[in-house]
């Protein structure tokens, strides 16, 4: 289950083989620096998403204030209209009123189901089957509540899904509840407006004597980065319906290159779990998808609250640790299909061949390749200079507007 923020990203996510994609849309978004959506966007996003065979999720999972519930009634109606797979949800006014259109519903993790007893409730009472469990819970407590589910429904156990979260930022506070952005800036986390004041660095002052110290080596309030493939194999077997990248405000090459992993992870383990050297062969899979996610941000990773609480996971730099970065190159002005070759107006970094370009669009998605050669008038030149108009064969058709990059590699900042 992918993310996506913008139209770039969703084409991301379902060209990287996403089963399903959740989004928002402007004003009720818990990722409000997103470019999101607009409500009148909700039935192309959900046409697109059935032609490549994937579901359309629509997260309304902020916080719902009085004047706002016709809003709400409305864009539930235009989802209904849209057949919008389902609505990510966790304020009883929009789970009510989903329900009355019929549209499935998801428990939110802000809802922070973490039990079996929760779990029925909503279930019998709003016979919502899918529920985002809270990111504190852990392996066990995801086996433990599915024993106790198999004992009080039997076979019907069966249609309750469990969705866990499987990649991308963790908020230090308990699902969310923190205040800090609040009471800082007056942006309400509840409202998706965090600002992230805890991923900085912070001070401690002696009132006593004057000193001041940093907080040790570490962002003592940013934890890393969430990541299950190491130990996805175990996720599955616990009971997990549906694995969530998180990821709505981030780029879209981090949407195609987080998708990609672990759709290879996945589909590897469902068709050779059987075989008998599956485990080294996966194992040496995971290490290198690992090393694939590691080239887009991130701030290093950590295994959540699924092995134990991360009480020594927190993040020792500022910002993203990915080994790769995009440097932009300018645009598409035009594609030859006849010669597979497309014209880019190089407007800022400039490239060689042999480096490594990203292009990005809307109907093109994202996707990488290696510049082989470069031509101006049909005559080969040695780099692709700033103010140009140059020619490059493309591995797949890319579109006028589509924006093109340069991806250099990051080297390792020393210890300390």
């Amino acid at each position: 289950m992918s993310p996506a923020g913008d139209w770039v990203s969703l084409r991301a996510a379902l060209d990287a083989g996403c089963d399903a994609v959740y989004f928002g849309v402007q004003g009720f978004n818990m990722r409000a620096g997103a470019d999101n959506f607009i409500a009148a966007s909700l039935g192309k996003i959900a046409r697109l998403c059935r032609a490549a065979g994937a579901r359309s999720y629509l997260a309304l999972n902020t916080i719902v204030y009085e004047g706002e519930l016709g809003k709400i009634r409305a864009l539930l109606a235009r989802a209904r209209a849209a057949q919008i797979d389902a609505v990510i949800c966790w304020d009883y006014a929009v789970i009510g009123h989903a329900r009355s259109l019929g549209l499935p519903v998801f428990a939110s993790t802000q809802m922070s189901v973490s039990n079996s007893a929760s779990l029925l409730e909503l279930y019998r009472q709003f016979g919502i089957k899918r529920f985002v469990l809270a990111r504190e819970c852990s392996l066990d407590d995801m086996m433990k509540i599915r024993r106790s589910l198999a004992k009080a429904l039997g076979a019907q156990a069966r249609e309750i899904e469990i969705e866990v979260f499987a990649h991308g930022a963790m908020c230090v506070s308990v699902s969310g509840r923190c205040f800090l952005s609040q009471f800082e800036h007056g942006k309400s986390a509840n409202r998706g407006e965090c600002l992230q004041t805890c991923r900085r660095e912070f001070i401690v002052h002696d009132v006593l004597r004057g000193h001041e110290l940093a907080i040790g080596n570490h962002y003592i309030l940013s934890p890393k980065d969430l990541c299950v493939l190491p130990f996805i194999e175990k996720l599955i077997e616990a009971g997990a319906s549906s694995f969530k990248i998180e990821g709505r405000s981030r780029s879209p090459e981090y949407v195609a290159t987080v998708t990609w992993a672990y759709r290879r992870a996945v589909d590897f383990y469902c068709d050779h779990r059987s075989e008998p050297d599956f485990k080294p062969r996966f194992e040496a899979l995971k290490h290198e998808l690992l090393g694939e996610l590691a080239r887009v941000y991130n701030r290093g990773f950590s295994s959540g609250f699924y092995l134990g609480r991360p009480i020594d996971q927190w993040h020792d730099v500022e910002g993203s640790i990915a080994t790769t970065r995009k440097e932009y190159a300018g645009a598409v002005t035009n594609f030859y299909k006849k010669h597979g070759a497309a014209e880019i107006r190089v407007e800022s970094n400039e490239f060689a061949p042999g480096d490594e370009i990203m292009f990005q669009g809307a109907t093109t998605g994202v996707f990488s390749q290696t510049v082989e050669a470069i031509e101006i008038n049909r005559k080969r030149v040695d780099r692709a200079r700033k103010g140009a108009s140059v020619a490059v064969k493309t591995d797949r058709q890319v579109r006028r507007g589509d924006k093109v990059y340069v991806i250099t590699y990051v080297p390792k900042k020393p210890p300390g």
